[in-house]
């Protein structure tokens, strides 16, 4: 048995849809822990491009199975959705698909609170996508979220909807100054949707485990990014699960003591997605460059992403919450051409220098920051799969990370496609 858990050691986006899909030869199990239909992942195989939402990224690859764990909110629409459209590709949907019972299952009045909050915040709103994941989980929380397996009893979800739609449509009429949900319309869809996904629907903590039992290997991937994490990332401007290695735990129903490798994925330079704090952000001419070299637009949103330097404040973060066995560093091509590079190495604020991320939302939002700069290189590294053939300017940013950070890495991702990589140490 070998275990790798795969996450984001930024604000999302660092790429892990291609690594996932680059260790899915070697896993036989590939498992979603948190996060919902928020998330984006691009892989692209022979020039097609699939981006996921919801289903792991180990669909893309024949005899493999994939779980959406406990821990993942799923908008019905969203994944029937995502199935179909993988179909018309080419892409098999059958046994390879587990849902687990306990997730729970994103309603049409989670998206309605979700944009009606948003709205009504003003300057002060959080950035989300609008798809309900905040409304879910804190019904999840509330103890009165309906969950997969509802689905499977008709006249339970009917109970559920109705009990919970008391409340739901007062609010939006009265606070939000929306249409109410209609019960009835509901029940129709959502008892549609039970059709095509009853199938999948299982008790997927005990496939996971046994998988572990029989000695395979799974890999867990991880939706968004450390600095995005509930608990740990830049509140409020955050997501609404555990993104961190051990979401692997409660969102799987898998214990500690099975998760053997964490490999934090890592972006040659940052970005992030809303709003919230982001003290490299290059709000220049060379931040609309990374943007646009690095076709910075979101997977889900198409939102344009904030671009910026290299921050280690954040990374040394995130090495210590997923307690990160080994990095893997993405879109290295996207930096060549550029003369010097910066790398942030602490933040100042009222006469302190931080190198450990602050909690303190006035710090991030106020701070100087204290650059290393090294030299950029000229040559092109797309395409690049020997660590050797990289220009020495390139190695040498490689390993000024490794140093900075206190972590090897391991991959380098030197384009989008599923074989331009670099391969230093094998995960399993």
């Amino acid at each position: 048995m070998s275990t790798v858990v795969i996450v984001g050691a930024q604000w999302g986006d660092e790429g892990k849809g291609k690594i996932v899909d680059c260790l899915t030869e070697k896993a036989e199990v590939v498992a979603r822990y948190q996060g919902g239909n928020n998330a984006g992942h691009t892989v692209v195989i022979n020039d097609a491009k699939y981006i996921l939402h919801l289903i792991p990224s180990g669909v893309l690859h024949k005899n493999k199975k994939c779980v959406i764990g406990n821990g993942v909110v799923i908008d019905p629409t969203a994944l029937i959705s995502e199935m179909e459209e993988l179909q018309k590709q080419g892409i098999e949907i059958k046994d390879n698909l587990l849902i687990s019972k306990n997730a729970h299952l994103i309603m049409p009045y989670h998206v309605a609170l979700d944009k009606g909050n948003e709205s009504n915040k003003g300057d002060k709103k959080i950035g989300t996508t609008g798809r309900g994941i905040g409304p879910a989980y804190a019904d999840k929380i509330a103890r009165h979220g309906i969950r997969a397996a509802d689905l499977l009893n008709p006249k339970e979800f009917r109970e559920k909807l109705s009990a919970n739609l008391v409340m739901v449509n007062f609010l939006l009429e009265n606070l939000y100054k929306t249409a109410s949900v209609n019960a009835d319309k509901v029940y129709t869809d959502y008892m549609a949707y039970a059709e095509k996904l009853a199938p999948h629907i299982a008790d997927t903590d005990i496939f996971v485990n046994d998988a572990l039992d029989a000695g395979k290997n799974v890999l867990f991937e991880g939706a968004q990014g450390t600095l995005l994490d509930i608990d740990h990332g830049t509140y409020p401007f955050v997501t609404s699960s555990n993104t961190i290695a051990g979401g692997v735990c409660t969102g799987l129903g898998v214990g500690p003591t099975r998760i053997q490798k964490v490999l934090g994925i890592v972006k040659a330079y940052t970005t992030r997605v809303g709003e919230g704090p982001f003290p490299t952000e290059l709000k220049d001419k060379l931040g609309d460059w990374l943007r646009e070299k690095g076709g910075e637009f979101g997977a889900t949103t198409g939102r344009p992403r904030r671009c910026g330097w290299l921050d280690i404040v954040i990374l040394r973060h995130a090495k210590r919450l997923n307690g990160l066995t080994g990095i893997a560093l993405t879109k290295l091509d996207i930096l060549d051409g550029l003369e010097k590079i910066k790398i942030c190495v602490g933040y100042k604020h009222n006469g302190k220098v931080y190198d450990n991320f602050p909690k303190e939302a006035a710090v991030l939002e106020n701070c100087e920051l204290v650059f290393e700069e090294v030299d950029g290189w000229k040559e092109s590294t797309l395409g690049i799969k020997d660590f050797d053939k990289l220009p020495a300017n390139a190695r040498a940013y490689i390993k000024k990370i490794e140093s900075l950070v206190g972590t090897e890495i391991q991959i380098i991702s030197t384009g989008q496609k599923r074989d331009e990589i670099i391969v230093l140490k094998e995960q399993f």
